[in-house]
């Protein structure tokens, strides 16, 4: 049998390296994809309440509700009553 990366050394040690670059680099991207999702939950929240999301962002911030993204999404998600009141405070 032929063992590759896992059993010789001249090729594990690249590998290694090679998988520490890409979790460095996925602990940023894995950000922004959060970050979309949130803005997607969101936004698909709002549309039946008669709102978008930048005009929903814009309300919060004059308002001066400050929530974040990811607490909004888990309210939309799990809790709409408590979402469709902070609605209609914005409106």
């Amino acid at each position: 049998m032929k063992w590759g990366r896992k059993s010789k050394i001249r090729l594990a040690r690249p590998a290694a390296l090679k998988a520490g670059a890409y979790a460095y680099r996925d602990r940023r991207t894995k950000k922004r994809v959060m970050r979309r999702l949130w803005q997607v939950r969101l936004n698909a929240a709002l549309r039946p309440l008669g709102m978008n999301y930048s005009r929903f962002v814009d309300g919060l911030k004059k308002a001066q509700i400050a929530v974040d993204r990811k607490i909004l999404s888990t309210l939309a998600k799990d809790h709409p009553a408590v979402f469709k009141q902070i609605v209609e405070k914005i409106k």
